[in-house]
């Protein structure tokens, strides 16, 4: 057995608030390492973004997470000072601080170990588009 290691950046281009499904695209790349097992890592290089496993059949649910956290962490709260860039400014940093800019998925049989409804999301925050950059890194054979 030999390990190795593949980097690569992406850049997936958001059109505002929401939830942004990189799954195939991160299994496009796993293919064509030729990744059979190991440990794929990724990595979102923003603060007001995150990433998240989460359903993919169903889209209320996503929907539902962004009703929620748009009663918890509000656009325009008082309680925020860092406004620079808008009324979704301080509270997307908000959100990403309380989910994840990182994640790391095992790889078996040149597949993400996903669960049957899992998909892998970059989770826009702000309400404006965005380039977003995710590293990627896969270790194994």
């Amino acid at each position: 057995m030999s390990l190795r290691q593949c980097f690569h950046q992406f850049e997936v281009s958001t059109k505002g608030r929401g939830f942004y499904e990189i799954t195939d695209l991160l299994a496009e790349w796993l293919e064509l390492q030729k990744a059979r097992q190991g440990l794929l890592v990724l990595h979102l290089k923003h603060t007001s973004a995150s990433l998240l496993i989460q359903e993919n059949a169903d889209p209320e649910v996503r929907l539902d997470l962004e009703r929620f956290f748009l009663r918890l962490i509000p656009d325009g709260d008082s309680l925020f000072q860092h406004t620079v860039e808008g009324e979704d400014d301080m509270p997307a940093h908000v959100r990403t601080a309380i989910t994840s800019v990182n994640l790391c998925i095992p790889v078996r049989s040149g597949a993400m170990t996903l669960g049957t409804w899992q998909g892998v999301f970059i989770w826009e925050h702000r309400e404006i588009p965005h380039r977003r950059f995710l590293e990627v890194c896969f270790t194994g054979e």
